[in-house]
């Protein structure tokens, strides 16, 4: 049940008939990994321990840099130098003490990832390494769990949903094969703020809807955002039925 302390505090969006009392339900009863608490994490952590997602679930290795503090939003001055998920979770406990928070403050490796992501309901990889993305990709289709994944760099990003319940779901390899541009990182080519912003924010309301059950998730879509021009561009994406990761194709 939701107390009346959680009514007041999530009465904007429960009117959402949407959402609704269920959907707050459905919400307090996540669990969420996020993979990464850097420019996308951090919209991604803010707006789902505001929108009282049960959960969840931080991972990140790094530590809090002045360099940072231009887009990585949950962090500030007097972080620096602190873990990426002490500072994360300062925040987010004073956002919303309802909910519980679970730190990883190690690099996952194969087996902490997929014991990590088998103990939660959705990940959200907010991380700016092909690697690990093709690790949590992996780590995802294995344990059947939906992956919202999200990059941005220079002034350009993307957006997709990969949903292993689905049979017509792609995953993350489906898409990207062996590698592409975004193995560069933002230290070596550099990223607007709001981007991220914007990026992370679209993944908390893609996980948002997978958890409450609401609205058309971006499976099989990825969302290409020019900044630049401020532009939207949506591509359809199919499944290979050869993928390494997901199909029958060989590793």
């Amino acid at each position: 049940m939701l107390s009346d302390q959680e009514l007041l505090r999530y009465s904007r969006q429960i009117l959402l008939q949407q959402v609704d009392i269920d959907g707050q339900l459905r919400l307090k009863n996540s669990r969420v990994l996020i993979v990464g608490l850097g420019g996308l994490g951090a919209p991604v952590a803010l707006y789902l321990a505001a929108a009282g997602v049960g959960e969840l679930h931080l991972a990140d290795f790094d530590r809090v840099e002045l360099t940072n503090l231009q887009r990585q939003i949950i962090h500030d001055t007097a972080s620096i130098g602190t873990s990426k998920v002490d500072s994360a979770l300062r925040r987010l406990a004073a956002i919303n003490p309802e909910v519980t928070l679970v730190a990883h403050r190690q690099a996952l490796d194969a087996d902490s990832l997929g014991l990590a992501v088998a103990a939660v309901d959705l990940v959200l990889d907010c991380s700016d390494n092909f690697s690990t993305r093709e690790a949590v990709n992996a780590a995802c289709v294995a344990a059947g769990k939906p992956l919202v994944s999200g990059a941005a760099i220079r002034l350009e990003g993307q957006l997709s949903v990969f949903d292993p319940r689905r049979p017509e779901s792609p995953c993350y390899h489906c898409l990207y094969g062996h590698g592409s541009e975004a193995e560069l990182t933002c230290s070596e080519a550099g990223v607007i703020g709001p981007l991220v912003g914007l990026v992370g924010s679209l993944q908390a309301l893609e996980a948002l809807k997978l958890l409450a059950g609401f609205g058309e998730p971006l499976v099989g879509r990825l969302l290409l955002i020019d900044a630049l021009g401020t532009k939207f561009r949506e591509l359809r994406v199919k499944r290979d039925p050869q993928c390494r990761v997901c199909g029958g194709g060989d590793a």
